[in-house]
């Protein structure tokens, strides 16, 4: 069965930064585009970033473009968020999701339980 398994969140100061991971499993990682979504406290579901299933190419919401990278190691089928220059409002609980294909259409069939992300002096 797919499993995502997220993980290196933590408590950043503003300006700070985190690297997340996620361990993918039970699926073919490498036909898959993969991405980052979180949920704010209180708010909806966000999509954060999303990256081909080859690497090829990535996007980003404005929100984020500039300061976070997405990457992914299709070797070791884990995909990675880097996140510098976080703010207070990039609090969130952080989820790996797995696309419906090998393009990121910010839609997606499987998430992991998520790794929290607080950013506060």
């Amino acid at each position: 069965q797919v499993q995502l398994v997220e993980s290196g969140g933590g408590l950043a100061q503003p300006g700070g930064s985190l690297r997340l991971s996620c361990a993918a499993s039970g699926f073919t990682f490498a036909s898959y585009a993969m991405n980052w979504v979180r949920q704010a406290p209180g708010k909806g579901l966000e999509w954060v970033s999303g990256i081909y299933s080859d690497g090829s190419d990535t996007y980003y919401a404005d929100s984020v473009k500039g300061r976070f990278t997405i990457s992914r190691d299709n070797a070791e089928n884990t995909v990675y968020l880097q996140m510098n220059r976080l703010k207070p409002e990039d609090t969130a609980l952080y989820y790996c999701a797995k696309g419906l294909s090998y393009v990121p259409t910010r839609e997606y069939d499987y998430w992991g339980q998520g790794t929290q992300v607080t950013v506060s002096s």
